[in-house]
């Protein structure tokens, strides 16, 4: 594809990477959560590749910065409607299944309707209309147990069922996911494909919640700051959903019924594929024009467990949202960075992206489109705007699916 036939909203790193030839991609294609930052990645990518009509179902409509293409057919309705989902379906070759209530600031009836039903609503549909292959957009908290990461492979991680989850989030996606690629068959091939810790232009969950935080002064560093994560930048992730489908050929196929996770892989800044959290967040505090978060005062663990189990308890009596909870204290202290050499050997899959490009071309696009709509004065409570916007949406939406469907 030419570069005048690019979306005009990518930054320059998205648009040299789309630049570059990639083989061919199914005629006509599905993708559920196909508005959200990672869905509208993935049918812009789509059609890049050569699609000739992508159907993008959403809860919400198609945002401002929305591509709007010939071969895209925005579809604004619901996972838990199955009239929508099988005229949706229809015909197509292959169906990516994106729509998730992300996070843990959701619902937790909202969780089980998206995460849970709706992946059993979009694996029915499938099934009638006789679609080949289903790729679904998992995540690695299903297989968290509250130990470090540290470098593990899919295959050392605990398989799912687990006993226990950490958040609601991660126990329904799994739910999700195992009836995904339990569903395997001849007639249906699936795998599910997770990212870690996706950034990228438009980010509208990650990025923006800490930059806020970290730009009203209230982010502090947890502990000591040093352990290792990984980051998978929002093409990176696309392409891996992307090939996973190519990787579907038969039962024999290795991706068959598999779980995979992809990241940026040896282009972090340590070779074995991670970086230090706490330095990489504060390089964007800092480039946001924000005080450094080292030269502020560290939160012992002590006092965070305990504010955390404070501020749960204040949430539960208030029915608010508080950003401090035991979950996200957990998650930004423990150690979290992944072996990604089964995607790499069964799928192909190579960052697209390189970290370092990546990250600078990130940070790039928010101080240009973030930056001007910070509030200094943002709540201690809730989410930035545009996040808790889109959840409420989604609550009010799955509901009234679920009476239609009744």
């Amino acid at each position: 594809m030419s570069e005048q036939m690019l979306s005009a909203h990518l930054s320059p790193e998205q648009r040299k990477a789309s630049l570059r030839k990639y083989p061919a991609v199914p005629e006509i294609c599905v993708v559920t959560g196909g508005t959200g930052f990672v869905g509208a990645r993935l049918v812009e990518m789509l059609v890049e590749r050569g699609a000739k009509k992508v159907r993008c179902l959403d809860i919400v409509p198609p945002p401002p910065n929305a591509w709007i293409h010939p071969r895209i057919e925005y579809v604004v309705g619901d996972v838990c409607d199955a009239a929508t989902l099988d005229k949706l379906v229809a015909g197509a070759d292959c169906v990516w299944h994106n729509a998730a209530a992300v996070g843990p600031f959701h619902p937790k009836k909202l969780y089980f309707k998206v995460n849970y039903e709706g992946s059993l609503n979009v694996l029915r549909a499938c099934k009638k209309a006789g679609v080949r292959k289903l790729v679904m957009s998992s995540s690695p908290s299903t297989r968290f147990d509250g130990s470090d990461v540290d470098g593990l492979t899919e295959a050392q991680m605990p398989p799912l069922p687990q006993r226990r989850y950490l958040q609601t989030y991660a126990e329904t996606k799994a739910m999700g996911e195992k009836a995904v690629t339990d569903a395997c068959c001849s007639e249906l091939l699936t795998c599910a494909v997770a990212p870690h810790q996706v950034y990228g232009p438009r980010d509208n969950l990650f990025l923006p919640n800490l930059l806020e935080a970290a730009g009203t002064g209230r982010l502090r560093i947890f502990g000591k700051g040093k352990n290792r994560i990984c980051f998978t930048h929002v093409d990176n992730y696309a392409h891996g959903l992307i090939i996973a489908e190519r990787a579907l050929v038969d039962m024999s196929s290795p991706a068959a019924g598999q779980f995979y996770i992809v990241t940026d892989a040896e282009t972090h800044p340590h070779k074995e594929g991670y970086l230090i959290f706490w330095e990489t967040l504060d390089e964007a505090a800092v480039a946001m024009g924000f005080k450094s978060l080292w030269k502020k005062t560290h939160l012992p663990l002590w006092l965070l467990w305990s504010l955390a189990y404070v501020c749960e308890l204040i949430g539960w009596l208030m029915g608010i949202t508080l950003k401090l909870n035991r979950f996200n204290v957990k998650v930004l202290i423990m150690h979290r960075w992944f072996d990604v050499s089964a995607a790499k050997h069964d799928l192909g899959f190579e960052p697209i992206v390189p970290f370092d490009d990546g990250w600078k071309d990130t940070l790039e696009w928010f101080k240009r489109n973030w930056l001007p709509t910070f509030d200094p004065h943002a709540s201690i409570t809730g989410l930035s705007t545009k996040t808790q916007d889109k959840i409420d949406v989604q609550a009010a939406g799955t509901g009234r699916a679920a009476k239609k469907n009744k």
